[in-house]
C-alpha cells in the first residue's frame, strides 16, 4: 500500500488567489504534503467571496512549492470540453514533471450551468464524465505514442487530433465519487478516486467497491490512490470553531444533494436552516486537536493515500501551525 501523504486544500471559494498560494506555500513549509484545488466558477456562498481559476492559481502553487498537486476536481463535461482539460493537465504534467494529478468530477449547476445548457439528471452526469475520461485517455495516451486520434460518442466528439506538447509521465487520472456504482467504474476504469469525508462506514463502501472494480480489470488496488478531501473547523474554543463552521462552511452541514443548486444566493438561503447538530459525522468541529487526530486516523487506517485538510476559518496559519506541531506528527502513516 501506497504511504500516507497529508496535504493541503487550497480553497479557492475562500481565499484570493495568491493568499491562496501563499497559505499553500506556508503549509508545505511546516510539513503538509500536496495541495489541491477545486475548479469552481462560483463560492458555494457569497460570503466565502472567491472562485479564482485553478489552473492559474495551481501553475503559482507548483513555483512555489515542491510536492503533488491538481485539481480537485474539475469536470471536463459543459463548461470544458475533455481536450482543453487534457491539455491543461498535460501542460502542468510538463512543467512539473511527476507532480501533477488530475481529479475528474461530474460537475455541479452551481458552474456548469453557467454555459446555458440543459442540466441532466445524475445519471446522464455520471455518463458523461466516464466519456471525457476515455477521450483523456485517448490523447493521452496516442498523444504520448506521437499519433493524432479522433473520437465519436454519445456526448463528445473530437476531429483527428494530439496534444503537441506531453510529458514524459502521463498524469494520474483520479475520479472523484460519493456513490458506489461510480466508485466501482472508476476502480475499473481510472488510476484513483477521490471522496470527500464522510461517516467512516460510507468512506469504507466506497474505497471496497472502487477495489471491486480494480480487480475486475486485473489492476492491484493497493497501489491505486485513494483521495480523501476531509473538511474540519479548529480554533483556539469550541465555540469559535462552530462560528467559523456556520459562517465560513455551511455546505458541509447540508444533508441533501447539492448537485442542482445554481446559485451562491440559493445557498445562502439554505444555509439559514443550518444547525450545529448538523455537522455531526460530517465535519470534526473542535478545539481538541486529538480529536481532529483521531478522525485522520481512522481514515488512514481505512485505506486513504492521501488526505487533504480543509480548515473552515479564515485562522489558517494558526490553525497550520497547531497542526504541524500536534496533529500531523502524531498519525500514524
Amino acid at each position: 500500500m501506497a504511504p500516507l501523504s497529508i496535504g493541503y486544500a487550497a480553497m479557492l471559494e475562500q481565499f484570493a488567489p495568491m493568499e491562496a498560494v501563499e497559505l499553500a506555500a506556508y503549509a508545505e513549509s511546516r510539513g503538509f504534503s500536496g495541495v489541491m484545488a477545486a475548479d469552481h466558477f462560483q463560492p458555494w456562498v457569497p460570503s466565502q467571496g472567491n472562485s479564482s481559476f485553478v489552473w492559474n492559481v495551481l501553475t503559482a502553487v507548483a513555483e512555489r512549492t515542491t510536492g503533488d498537486f491538481g485539481p480537485g476536481v474539475t469536470a471536463p463535461t459543459f463548461r470544458w470540453h475533455p481536450a482543453m482539460v487534457a491539455q491543461a493537465s498535460a501542460t502542468l504534467g510538463a512543467m512539473y514533471p511527476g507532480r501533477h494529478w488530475l481529479g475528474i468530477g461530474s460537475g455541479e449547476a452551481l458552474n456548469e450551468h453557467i454555459v446555458g445548457q440543459y442540466w441532466p439528471e445524475a445519471p446522464e452526469r455520471i455518463n458523461r464524465m466516464f466519456e471525457a475520461v476515455d477521450l483523456i485517455q485517448k490523447l493521452f495516451t496516442a498523444s504520448r505514442s506521437g499519433r493524432d486520434v479522433k473520437h465519436s460518442g454519445t456526448h463528445f466528439k473530437l476531429e483527428s487530433t494530439r496534444l503537441w506538447t506531453m510529458p514524459e509521465r502521463i498524469p494520474e487520472i483520479l475520479v472523484a465519487t460519493a456513490g458506489p456504482v461510480t466508485a466501482k467504474r472508476a476502480g475499473r476504469t481510472v488510476d484513483g478516486m477521490i471522496t470527500v469525508g464522510a461517516p467512516y462506514e460510507k468512506v469504507a463502501g466506497l474505497f471496497s467497491r472502487f477495489d471491486d472494480g480494480a480487480r475486475e480489470v486485473g489492476k492491484d488496488p493497493t497501489r491505486a490512490p485513494k483521495v480523501l478531501q476531509l473538511h474540519l473547523s479548529w480554533a483556539p474554543t469550541d465555540e469559535e470553531a462552530m462560528s467559523n463552521a456556520l459562517r465560513e462552511w455551511p455546505n458541509g452541514a447540508m444533508r441533501f444533494p447539492k448537485s442542482d443548486i445554481r446559485s451562491p444566493f440559493e445557498f445562502e438561503q439554505l444555509a439559514k436552516l443550518v444547525r450545529p447538530e448538523d455537522f455531526e459525522g460530517r465535519m470534526v468541529v473542535s478545539a481538541d486537536l486529538d480529536l481532529h487526530r483521531a478522525a485522520i486516523q481512522r481514515f488512514a487506517d481505512l485505506g486513504a493515500t492521501r488526505i487533504y485538510l480543509h480548515n473552515a476559518g479564515r485562522n489558517q496559519r494558526e490553525w497550520i501551525d497547531a497542526f504541524a506541531r500536534d496533529v500531523l506528527p502524531k498519525v500514524v502513516r
